[in-house]
């Protein structure tokens, strides 16, 4: 949609999109020797060459970037469900992220029973080979953390079919984007 709409911007993924993230990506999806702490830094290691050489020189230049993941879910996967101080968190996230914080959060919430039977066979990776209970904290801290700041995010219901989804979630977008032109 921002595409056809003729807005410049970058669509990044966290962990990858960068030499250092994508080799930490793969790493974090295999690896079996890695508890929340090491996922913690190896995450923030990805977050950093990103924010660095990727996301701060597009906002540089003017683009609008879209990310898929960033902060918040270490938040809820490392603090929520590896029961990680959400203090530390923060702390890391902050050096990672010089303060970088989005505009505007999507979370696109299922529920995780549900969440498994859209994903194909045979491409689960060692976050979602986890038992159902740490799925359901994961979603609860998502939940938690969305609730703290009504104005950054938007919680869309998943359970829907995903060309729904991206309706309601272009609409959102489109909407922000116009109020943002206009108030600059």
């Amino acid at each position: 949609q921002l595409e056809r709409e003729g807005i410049n911007f970058l669509h990044l993924r966290e962990p990858g999109d960068t030499g250092t993230g994508e080799k930490i990506r793969e790493w974090l999806r295999t690896s079996s020797e890695l508890d929340g702490y090491s996922e913690l830094f190896l995450l923030s290691a990805s977050r950093r060459a990103l924010v660095k050489n990727k996301i701060i020189p597009a906002l540089t230049n003017g683009q609008v970037v879209v990310l898929d993941r960033y902060i918040y879910s270490t938040l809820a996967y490392q603090g929520f469900g590896r029961g990680i101080n959400i203090q530390q968190i923060n702390y890391v996230n902050m050096m990672a992220t010089e303060g970088l914080s989005p505009d505007i959060t999507f979370l696109l919430d299922i529920n995780p029973k549900n969440s498994f039977q859209r994903k194909p066979k045979g491409t689960l990776d060692r976050w979602e080979l986890e038992n159902i209970d740490f799925h359901k904290k994961v979603r609860n801290g998502y939940l938690k953390i969305s609730g703290e700041d009504t104005n950054l995010w938007r919680v869309i219901n998943a359970d829907k079919p995903k060309e729904s989804i991206s309706e309601e979630v272009w609409e959102i977008v489109r909407s922000h984007l116009r109020r943002k032109l206009f108030s600059d």
